[in-house]
C-alpha cells in the first residue's frame, strides 16, 4: 500500500489518534529500522508483552487467556482460545531458557482456561470461544498443542485426556481422501490445517493412538497433492482465488516438518524442503519476505508479513537441526534480524514495547494495523530455538524411539526432549 492511501482507509482505523499516528509516521519513514539487540533481550521483551496480552484479561470471563493481540480499531483484543493454546508450549520453554519459573504458573492458568471451553464431544469453540461460535479445524488443531505441551511437560493428565478427545472429534469431521471440508474457515480446504494435523499426529504418538495417527497421515498425504512442481502450495489461502499470506505457507510448512519426524515419514520432510527451499530462494539479504505468494513463488505483496517471517524462521531452524544444511540456518538468521528490526524495545508504551507487528509497514493487508499475539509467539519460538539449538515445542520422546508408548492405564509422562538428526533426507 502507498503511504499516501492511508487516506482513504476506513475510519475504523483511527489513523489520527496519537498512538496510532506515531506508529504510521514511523513506518512512513521506513518499516523495520529498530536497532537490533541480542537474542535474549528481544525474547524477553516479547515474553513480557504476552503476559500483559494475559493479563489485560485477568477478572474477565476469558481469565487465563491470553488476548489475541491489539488493534487500533478495538485496543486489546478478547482472549483467543486458538493461539492461547500454542503460547503454552512457548511459555515452558521460555520459562527455562529465561530461569522464570511464573510462566509455568501462566502456562497452568491457560491450560484450565482452555479446558473450561471443550464441548462434550471434544470440540473447541472458534474465533473468540463466544456463545454461538462454531468450532474450525484449523483451531481446534492449535489448542491441541497446549493440551499436548500439558501433558510431556507439566504431567497433566486432564490434558491427555481432553486432547485425545479433541483429536477423535477431528477424525469424525475428516472426509475420506484426507481431507477438511467442513468446520472450515470460510466454508474452504486449507493446506496449513497440517500444522494443526501436527498435533493430532503428536497425540497419536504419545496415546499410541493409532486411528489418530492414521487419519494424520490421510490428511498430510491429501496436502501432499496441492503441492505444485515449484514446491508452492495451491489451496492455502484463507479464501480461494488468492495468494497464500507467507503465515499461511509457513504454517503449511512447519506441518510437514513435524509430522514427518513424528511418523519418520521422509515425503513430508522432502515437501516442507522443496517450499522452503523457494522461499529462501526469495528472500532479501535483509530479511525480507514479501507478504504473499504465487505458483512459482511469485511475490504478490510488497508489504512483509512480519509473522510469516518469524515463522519461516522456525521452518528453517528445524529443518536445519535435522538436515545439518547450515544455509537454512544462515536464511532463518537473515529472518530473525528482520524481525528484530522491526521489535520496539525502548518504548514507554507498554501496548508496543516488545511486541511483534503483523505487517511492515503496519498498514500492510496481514492483520493491518495490529500487534496479534501469535507474531510475539513465533518470534519467541524462534530466538529459544536458535539459542539453545533445541525443538519448540520438543519431539514427544516416544516419537524419538526413547521410550516405547504404554498402555493407557500405566501411561508415564514423556519429559521434553532436545529434537536430534534422526537419519531423515539431507
Amino acid at each position: 500500500m502507498n503511504p499516501l492511501s492511508l487516506i482513504n482507509l476506513p475510519l475504523r482505523y483511527k489513523p489520527w489518534e496519537g498512538r496510532h499516528l506515531r506508529l504510521v509516521m514511523q513506518d512512513v519513514l521506513g518499516a523495520a529500522r529498530q536497532p537490533e539487540q541480542d537474542h535474549r533481550t528481544h525474547l524477553r521483551a516479547a515474553i513480557d508483552w504476552l503476559c500483559r496480552a494475559q493479563d489485560v484479561r485477568a477478572n474477565m470471563h476469558d481469565a487465563g487467556g491470553v488476548a489475541a493481540g491489539w488493534s487500533f480499531e478495538d485496543g486489546w483484543l478478547p482472549g483467543y482460545p486458538e493461539t492461547t493454546g500454542y503460547i503454552i508450549e512457548t511459555f515452558i520453554a521460555a520459562a527455562a531458557t529465561l530461569d522464570r519459573p511464573e510462566l509455568i504458573a501462566r502456562a497452568h492458568q491457560m491450560i484450565d482456561w482452555e479446558l473450561s471451553l471443550q464441548a462434550a464431544d471434544g470440540a473447541f469453540p472458534g474465533h473468540f470461544g463466544e456463545a454461538g461460535s462454531h468450532p474450525v479445524i484449523f483451531n481446534q488443531g492449535q489448542i491441541m498443542h497446549g493440551l499436548v505441551a500439558g501433558y510431556t511437560s507439566l504431567k497433566r493428565d486432564d490434558c491427555l485426556q481432553a486432547g485425545l478427545r479433541a483429536g477423535h472429534w477431528l477424525v469424525q469431521q475428516q472426509d475420506a481422501d484426507g481431507c477438511y471440508r467442513k468446520f472450515e474457515h470460510n466454508g474452504v480446504p486449507h493446506v496449513y490445517n497440517t500444522r494443526a494435523i501436527w498435533a493430532q499426529a503428536a497425540l497419536g504418538v504419545v496415546a499410541n493412538d493409532a486411528v489418530l495417527v492414521a487419519s494424520a497421515r490421510r490428511n498430510l498425504d491429501w496436502a501432499l497433492t496441492r503441492q505444485m512442481a515449484s514446491g508452492w502450495f495451491a489451496t492455502n489461502a484463507f479464501v480461494p482465488g488468492k495468494s497464500p499470506f507467507t503465515h499461511t505457507i509457513a504454517y503449511a510448512i512447519r506441518g510437514f516438518i513435524e509430522v514427518g519426524v513424528l511418523l519418520d515419514d521422509a515425503r513430508y520432510i522432502q515437501a516442507a524442503e522443496r517450499a522452503a527451499r523457494g522461499l529462501m530462494d526469495k528472500q532479501h539479504e535483509n530479511g525480507w519476505l514479501a507478504g504473499t505468494y504465487g505458483d512459482g513463488w511469485t511475490p504478490t505483496a510488497r508489504y512483509a508479513c512480519v509473522t510469516g517471517i518469524a515463522q519461516m524462521a522456525l521452518c528453517w531452524l528445524r529443518l536445519a537441526q535435522i538436515s545439518g544444511d547450515k544455509k537454512y540456518r544462515e536464511a532463518a538468521w537473515r529472518a530473525i534480524a528482520y524481525v528484530k528490526r522491526t521489535q520496539r524495545l525502548e518504548e514507554d508504551d507498554e501496548i508496543v514495547r516488545g511486541a511483534i507487528p503483523g505487517s511492515a509497514p503496519i498498514w500492510g493487508a496481514y492483520s493491518r494495523f495490529e500487534f496479534p499475539n501469535w507474531a510475539a509467539k513465533f518470534f519467541a519460538d524462534a530466538l529459544i530455538m536458535d539459542m539453545a539449538n533445541v525443538a519448540v515445542p520438543p519431539v514427544p520422546a516416544a516419537a524419538l524411539g526413547l521410550a516405547p508408548p504404554v498402555p493407557a492405564a500405566a501411561r508415564e509422562l514423556a519429559p521434553p526432549i532436545p529434537v536430534a538428526a534422526r537419519g531423515l533426507p539431507r
